[in-house]
């Protein structure tokens, strides 16, 4: 099932269990109400009737009168019940009765009713539970039933309680408008209901294939990447975490194919630098082999120097891949790396005087702590000084170093400049890549490998510092290392 149909059913089914027990809840809450108002109706409707009851009480300073008397009981709750149940309705009498009981000694117990209604006495069924309660809950006259509900009014002569009528309390409606309007209710509800559902199908649909929608672009990016296409971009317009997951994808695909492109290059670089010295080496053999060249000192030793390029290649090659995996290992200490600079001025003067470059020195006196590896710093400012020698063309050297902070961290900035040729802006971020080179001033000629700026970037990186290549201030190349401080 797709992630769009999936939240389709939750949401749906969520609003449905959601709106149904609503629909229940409101129900049963009128159902409630309903009954409460009908029993709160019968209380008031029965008011009268305790009028009645106290003056006859009053008559007497006692329930003598109507002790035991349940049929007479019951017709006076024919009499008082017109907003009770139907079967008590009196809407048809012509006249109320009299506010007071008949007399126990009177003949006819029923003088009160209409004549013409007299033949008409409705029989009462004790069984509904109406009853008469004195102070002590002893029952006077009515039904009391077990296990039931009764509203309890109080019947009070002189502000003093005498006894209590007992109406039975419903819990459900049978009849009547009561009845009719909760069946209206109910269908009302269940229609509303209805609507509810229709306008939730209406919101979800496409709420679950717009939140969904990214996810299939993703899914089908994520496909892509797997088949090796990963010239892949997905265009999601949005600011919330599916935004923010297309935004990493995309990282993801330009990452993968940089990787994959310079997988390609170096391995079609490597190769190339390979072919060059072998088949060098491979021709000058066949030319002595075949008497083209006499095997002479002269020509032996041309073929030794291409053995020894395609050494040291294969040793830079050893060196770089190490870094990559971890392999190159440092024995780092505490070093003022300043005094260590001045120590090796000496050295790197006079290596670059054999090809007629002057070594100028700009330093600032201060005290540089740090962390370092003396011996990959010296291959680190050895391989930089050979790059000058090689490719710069230049007669003049600047060292120079300083302190500076990168976000309250101190740190010691080494530059290296040349007033030679230099390199166009557009070759300076990629100087540091493995076997890159530049055209017209960096050539095999020379005997580089393309990859002492690479192994630079590696040490530096490996003592958690920065360096890079920019246009230096002599008109040549300066390169820029930064170092953190203790």
């Amino acid at each position: 099932m797709k992630i769009h149909n999936k939240l389709f059913l939750v949401f749906f089914g969520f609003s449905l269990v959601l709106v149904t027990a609503l629909v229940l809840l409101i129900q049963w809450s009128i159902s409630k109400g309903i009954v409460e108002y009908v029993n709160s109706k019968e209380v008031e409707a029965l008011k009268p009737l305790v009028t009645v009851l106290e003056d006859e009480y009053k008559e007497n300073s006692s329930w003598d009168n109507i002790q035991d008397r349940n049929r007479h009981f019951g017709h006076l709750l024919f009499l008082y019940s017109q907003d009770l149940e139907p079967q008590y309705q009196t809407s048809h009498y012509e006249q109320q009765p009299s506010t007071k009981l008949p007399s126990t000694r009177l003949p006819r117990e029923d003088k009160f009713i209409p004549p013409r209604e007299r033949r008409r006495r409705p029989p009462v069924d004790f069984n509904e539970g109406f009853a008469i309660f004195d102070t002590n809950n002893t029952i006077v006259v009515g039904h009391h039933i077990e296990g039931i509900d009764y509203n309890r009014i109080a019947i009070m002569v002189d502000k003093e309680n005498v006894g209590w009528l007992m109406v039975p309390k419903h819990k459900k409606i049978t009849d009547g408008f009561e009845l009719d309007f909760l069946e209206q209710q109910q269908s009302y509800l269940w229609l509303i209901a209805l609507i509810t559902m229709v306008l939730v199908i209406l919101i979800t649909l496409p709420l679950a294939r717009h939140l969904a929608e990214p996810i299939k672009k993703i899914i089908l990016g994520m496909h892509k990447l797997t088949q090796g296409n990963y010239q892949q971009h997905i265009d999601v317009k949005r600011k919330d975490e599916l935004g923010e997951l297309s935004r990493d994808f995309n990282e993801l695909a330009l990452t993968l194919y940089e990787n994959e492109s310079a997988r390609k290059r170096w391995l079609a670089n490597i190769s190339h630098e390979l072919r060059t010295p072998v088949a060098i080496l491979r021709g000058e053999l066949e030319a002595i082999l075949d008497g083209v060249r006499a095997l002479a000192k002269e020509n032996i030793e041309s073929a030794n120097d291409e053995v020894k390029h395609l050494q040291n290649l294969i040793d830079d090659l050893h060196l770089l891949t190490s870094a990559d995996i971890g392999g190159m290992h440092y024995r780092k200490q505490s070093l003022d790396v300043g005094l260590w600079l001045e120590s090796e001025v000496p050295k790197y003067t006079s290596y670059l005087a054999a090809t007629n470059i002057k070594l100028e020195l700009d330093k600032k006196q201060d005290q540089y702590l740090a962390f370092v590896d003396p011996t990959r710093l010296c291959q680190l400012f050895e391989n930089i000084m050979n790059n000058c020698i090689k490719y710069s063309t230049a007669n003049l050297v600047k060292l120079s170093w300083e302190t500076i902070f990168i976000e309250q961290q101190k740190y010691i900035r080494i530059t290296v400049a040349d007033n030679g040729v230099g390199v166009a802006e557009h070759h300076l971020p990629h100087l540091f890549e493995s076997l890159y080179r530049v055209e017209n001033s960096r050539n095999r000629q020379t005997g580089g490998s393309g990859l002492g700026l690479s192994i630079c970037s590696h040490i530096v990186t490996a003592h958690q510092g920065n360096i890079k290549a920019a246009k230096a201030e002599l008109g040549g190349l300066a390169v820029i290392i930064e170092l953190p401080l203790d």
